[in-house]
């Protein structure tokens, strides 16, 4: 109950610029164990078994595994936002029916999206001009994948219950332990038993399956109000469709970043190994960025979620601020790194070195403008935790997704080149920033005054 008591304390009470960060670091920390499985993976396969084996696990790969899972992810936020409610508000009955629906969804989902894509990668890959020299690689790894995505999606949601009710800790945890396995098991079967891309594959799956049991066993032995009970699986219908209403037009939103992305990554694909090895390289570094992104993200959502339900409205409208800042000095930091180390951090994945030259050439595009992304992942975070949801997708997919696609089809089809393809980031970042900036700032002073309203409102029954 010790533990309980200082999740509360983290979400609710104390100063909020040391309670985000005590709550932000662990999650930081764990999409960093997450990360390092597939990086372990490129690590490994890029420096013993070559340059093709290191696009086959990257590349088109990257891009469809990151569409399907980021879907799944931002779906699974609605259940990050209804429990982290019921967790504010400390209604048990709810916040229990809300977990078991949410595992029930994982489990069938994982099922389904296991099966159909394991049919239909070979077209995938086709249509996205995956070079023909690691197009039967990429095949295999993303079938051995989806084999175990069950136990990606399980994790997850898994993992977003646990921070929901304030628990961020327990996820880096299992995810220390399951990462160091992969990368014993990546150097198991690819370094000494020589199975290549398919031994990498394997690693990630066995080391995924190991974390997902891992967060089911914590849930069901939890202590506090909140239980996980195997026999108590199933869909309850109003939560389902609470769930889905939040989490849906979060996982469109990803489908439509991940479409605009392989788009890209198609582009790409068409000028050489070379060019999609240097990506891929540079996706490992890349994804750095957005593991602190995501962390301040999640850490936003689950702030505004229990201090709802705690009816603490003011403690929202500061923690949104704070958090603003600390994401703004986080990406600052970041970008300085890449652009003085990023040679020696690309060496980490290759030694070619017209790989490296067109690797500094994209971070030199893409690094400068992580600041103005922090506007788009914050302020449509926090107005998900509001319960605002599809305002922020449309946004986020006409400002981001559908002008980053335009780009690509009339600009870049006469002037192709890595320059003109990943100018389309900073392009569509800058313009959907401006966007969440004037309609968050006419929103809040709406949402806010109906907050106070209803915080005011037993004073006055009172007097």
């Amino acid at each position: 109950m010790r533990v309980t008591a200082m999740s509360k304390n983290q979400i609710t009470e104390g100063v909020i610029w040391k309670q985000l960060l005590f709550f932000f670091f662990p999650i930081l920390l764990g999409t960093l164990f997450q990360q390092l499985y597939n990086t372990a993976d490129t690590v490994v396969v890029g420096r013993f078994v070559g340059t093709q084996a290191l696009a086959a696990v990257g590349g088109s790969t990257g891009q469809i595994v990151n569409l399907v899972v980021n879907f799944f992810v931002g779906l699974a936020s609605g259940a990050t936002v209804i429990i982290a409610r019921y967790y504010g508000a400390r209604d048990r009955i709810k916040l229990n029916n809300a977990l078991h629906t949410a595992i029930a969804l994982s489990i069938v989902g994982g099922i389904v999206t296991g099966i159909a894509g394991i049919l239909l990668t070979p077209s995938l890959l086709k249509m996205m001009n995956t070079p023909a020299d690691v197009i039967e690689g990429s095949t295999m790894y993303l079938r051995i994948y989806f084999a175990g995505i069950i136990f990606v999606f399980v994790y997850n949601i898994g993992s977003g219950i646990l921070r929901a009710v304030g628990d961020s800790k327990r996820p880096l945890y299992f995810l220390i332990v399951c990462c160091f396995l992969n990368i014993f098991l990546d150097i198991l079967f690819v370094v000494y038993l020589k199975l290549g891309v398919k031994g990498a594959a394997f690693a990630t799956v066995i080391s995924q399956a190991v974390s997902a049991l891992l967060v089911i066993l914590s849930l069901t032995k939890s202590v506090d109000i909140y239980r996980l009970r195997p026999n108590k699986i199933r869909f309850y219908k109003s939560l389902l469709i609470a769930i889905i209403t939040i989490g849906l037009p979060a996982g469109l939103q990803s489908v439509m970043y991940g479409i605009s992305n392989i788009i890209i990554q198609t582009s790409l694909n068409s000028l050489g190994t070379e060019t999609v090895a240097a990506h891929t390289a540079f996706a490992k570094i890349d994804a750095i960025y957005w593991m602190i992104s995501g962390a301040f993200s999640v850490s936003i959502i689950t702030f505004i979620g229990q201090n709802y339900g705690a009816r603490k409205f003011d403690r929202m409208k500061k923690s949104i601020k704070v958090c603003l800042l600390m994401d703004l000095i986080a990406s600052l930091l970041l970008t300085t790194v890449m652009l003085l180390a990023g040679p020696y951090l690309l060496r980490l994945f290759t030694s070619d070195q017209e790989v490296i030259e067109i690797g500094m050439q994209i971070i030199h595009i893409i690094a400068p403008s992580y600041a103005l992304f922090i506007f788009i992942e914050i302020l449509s975070s926090s107005l998900r935790g509001m319960g605002n949801v599809v305002v922020p997708m449309l946004m986020t997919c006409g400002g981001v997704c559908v002008l980053r696609i335009l780009w690509i089809f009339i600009f870049v089809r006469t002037h192709l080149s890595v320059t003109t393809i990943l100018m389309s980031y900073p392009i569509s970042w800058g313009f959907t920033a401006v966007l969440f900036i004037i309609y968050f700032m006419f929103y809040q002073k709406k949402f806010f005054r109906r907050c106070m309203e209803e915080t005011e409102a037993p004073a006055e029954t009172n007097a």
